[in-house]
């Protein structure tokens, strides 16, 4: 499957690392989509860099399965940026797995894919996605439909296995 994994400066290390391993490991192709290809980013904590590798404007939805948003700063700075938020609003409404991480879900939040849900979140986001009508509960992972999400780096284990398994019930492109 064609994963697209939209990535902003300051992401959390881990949050993108480990589920983008696990998910080429599986034999997934991942294409890291951010504001301009080629752009070099790192990690918040500075210990992952990662390139992008095509830009919002350069794809479309249609050219992947499923979506990876990582946590960290990542998010709220690719939120600020309509392609961006309209790139993700897509994949909720076309019923294509998204895997959400962290602070992951504020971009769900800005494209007003939230309400109708069950989701969980970083501590803090779990309180704007209540406040915003979110049907929010604290569990490290939650699987709902087309969405998985989680809450911080300590439930990376659980996002990968649920992530993995979603996508295994998905018929592959022919």
């Amino acid at each position: 499957m064609k994963v697209a994994v939209v990535l902003g400066p300051r992401f959390e290390d881990s949050e993108f690392k480990e589920p983008y391993d696990a998910l080429r490991s599986a034999g997934h192709e991942l294409t890291i989509v951010g504001l301009e290809a080629g752009a070099e980013l790192e990690g918040d904590k500075g210990k992952v860099k990662a390139r992008v590798d095509r830009s919002f404007q350069d794809v479309k939805p249609e050219d992947f399965e499923a979506l990876l948003v990582p946590g960290g700063g990542s998010p709220d700075k690719l939120r600020a940026h309509d392609q961006a938020v309209r790139f993700v609003k897509a994949f909720m409404q076309a019923n294509k797995p998204v895997f959400a991480i962290c602070h992951g879900p504020q971009l769900l939040l800005t494209a007003d894919e939230y309400k109708n849900h069950k989701m969980t979140a970083w501590k803090t986001i779990q309180g704007d996605l209540k406040k915003a009508g979110a049907n929010v509960v604290d569990q490290e992972v939650v699987v709902d439909r087309n969405l998985v999400t989680s809450r911080q780096p300590a439930d990376i284990p659980a996002f990968i296995k649920e992530s993995l398994k979603l996508l295994e019930q998905i018929p592959a492109r022919r």
